[in-house]
Order: C-alpha cells, then sequence, then structure tokens
C-alpha cells in the first residue's frame, strides 16, 4: 500500500499552524484548530506587533517507520507568526482554548479623527 505524505517540505524541523483571521467592529478574531494539545502545550506572545503562537503536538505512541501505512498527522514543535494591523489593541489581546480551537481576540483601538492644527503667527 503506497504511503501519502504530508504537504510540505519534509526536511522542515517545525510545522506550521493554519489560521482563521477574520474582523468584527470592536475585534480581530484568530481561530485555530489544534488537536492534540493542552493549554500548556501553548506559548502565546506579541513582541513589536507581531503576534506569535508556538505549541508541541506530542504523539504517544512509539511506532517503527517502516510500520505505517499511511502518516498524514504532524507532530512536534509548531508555530505561526502574524504582523497585527496597526487598528489592533496589543495589550488587551485575550485567548481561550476550548474544544481543540484556539480563539485570540484582539481588541480594535478607537481610529483617531484627523484634527486640524492651527499655525499661529
Amino acid at each position: 500500500m503506497p504511503k501519502s505524505t504530508p504537504i510540505g517540505n519534509p526536511d522542515e524541523q517545525e510545522g506550521q499552524l493554519a489560521l482563521d483571521i477574520y474582523q468584527t467592529d470592536a475585534e480581530i478574531i484568530i481561530l485555530s484548530a489544534i488537536a492534540g494539545v493542552t493549554e500548556d502545550d501553548l506559548n502565546i506572545s506579541v513582541t513589536d506587533e507581531v503576534l506569535t503562537i508556538k505549541g508541541k503536538r506530542r504523539l504517544e505512541d512509539k511506532v517503527p517507520e517502516e510500520d505505517y501505512l499511511t502518516k498524514e498527522c504532524f507532530w512536534g514543535d509548531f508555530s505561526r507568526s502574524i504582523v497585527l494591523p496597526a487598528s489592533a489593541d496589543s495589550v488587551k489581546i485575550s485567548a481561550a482554548f476550548k474544544n481543540g480551537i484556539l480563539r485570540i481576540a484582539i481588541p480594535k483601538v478607537e481610529k483617531l479623527q484627523t484634527k486640524v492644527i492651527r499655525i499661529k503667527t
């Protein structure tokens, strides 16, 4: 039986998370389905307006490579970084993890209205 191989470069040491990102009037929402991890396996950080999600998916079974019929799941370290839009309030980010779905909510900052400055003579 032929083996399936995961999409991507097999030499990569780290997997990349798939993300859905959308916005509402008040927030930017990031969703990611991350099966096989716990909250303790995840690390979310923000530096210089870049949000980074890192984690590790552990494989409990020890299976010799030659015994696999199909091997499509990624096991090991993974990460994903995204640049936050200027309208994101990176100080007030919140995250929840429920039923294998990571949900990050980033409040939007209110847009500043243009203020006219008069030059004094």
